[in-house]
Parts: structure tokens; sequence; C-alpha cells
């Protein structure tokens, strides 16, 4: 399993269990607040939690936490910056193509932060996380800032990552058309649970 959690408890939702396999992508959906970014977060070990989780067979706590983040990577639904340049989030530049695909200047990555509008944070935060080459992506609505022909660029290039690296997702998304497209299996987070429909 390229990823395995049993019994996964955080705040107030207890006992959460998935699998997940290579070149796979789940759909994680659900109300506002029903707990899904909590869900990725918990996961990437970014808030405290209990239960198992691993990355083809090897438990979380085997990894260092820079380890972890780096095989199993977080986009959330907000990007953070905190450098002065974009470019010094990333370990190399990203791909000339990707950039173009993404309709992203090249010249932005030299921009400070705060120049970049939200879907020019999102597009980059994704090749950022991209950047450390992760076999599990944990995408938190990475769509959900850009327009249509935006949102099928980035499907693509997602769809082709995971194809070529062997990686797999579980993808949080408000839509059914989107989840459609993507993803294998759906789960609702619902009253604290996930529930396979």
């Amino acid at each position: 399993m390229s990823l395995l959690i049993r019994n996964l408890s955080f705040l107030d939702w207890r006992d959460l269990s998935l699998d997940l396999g290579a070149e796979e992508i789940v759909a994680i959906m659900g109300d506002s607040g029903s707990g899904k970014s909590l869900f990725l977060r918990a996961i990437a070990d970014l808030i405290l939690s209990e239960g198992t989780v691993e990355h083809f067979g090897k438990s979380r706590e085997e990894f260092e936490p820079i380890d972890w983040r780096k095989k199993v990577g977080f986009l959330p639904a907000e990007i953070f910056w905190w450098e002065d340049r974009v470019v010094d989030h990333f370990e190399k530049s990203p791909p000339a193509d990707w950039m173009k695909r993404l309709s992203l200047e090249e010249g932005s990555l030299d921009w400070q932060p705060q120049r970049l509008s939200m879907g020019e944070r999102q597009r980059l935060g994704l090749l950022r996380m991209l950047d450390r080459r992760p076999k599990v992506l944990l995408l938190d609505e990475p769509t959900a800032n850009l327009n249509e022909s935006a949102t099928e660029s980035v499907e693509s290039l997602i769809l082709e990552y995971i194809t070529r690296n062997e990686a797999s997702a579980l993808w949080v998304t408000h839509s059914d058309q989107q989840a459609s497209r993507v993803a294998s299996k759906r789960y609702r987070m619902r009253n604290k649970q996930l529930q396979k429909f």
C-alpha cells in the first residue's frame, strides 16, 4: 500500500481508516468544516494524532519528520510563503514546460510572494510541493481558486505526475465533477467519520 491508515484519531475525530494504492487517487468530500483538511494535516503529521500511518509498509514514526513530508507532500488550500522570492522556496527551479502548462510567467519565480494572485499562489504552490518528488500527494482543494482552463491544466499535470512517478493522491474537492474525472474511489467525511460511497 502506498498509504495505509488505521484508526487515525485527532482532536474529536476517531478511528479513521483508509487504504491508498500506488497510482490511485481517492477523493475526499464533505461539507465545509467536516474535517477534510484536518484529516490531511493529521496524515502529514502537522497536527497531533494517534493511530497507524504507513507508507509502503514503513510506519510514519520510522521517518524523520522532514523525510516524511518529502515522501508525503501536503498542498494546503491556502499557500504560505516565507522567503523574499518565490524561487527561494524551491530546491530547484520547476521545469519550464510545467510553468508553461500552468500559464505561469517564467519571471514570476523572481517575484516577491505578495505580488502573486491567489491563482498563481495555488499553481506555484503545487509546483513547490512536486519539487520534492513526493510519492503521496495530499491535495486540499488544489483548484479552488482557478478558472476552468487552469483547472484542466492542473488536473492534467497531477495525473501525469502520478502516472510517471507511480505516486498516489488523496484529493479533497467539493466538486462531484472533479471527483468523477480524477478519482477511482470516493469517501465522504460526515459526523467525524469517513464513509465510502
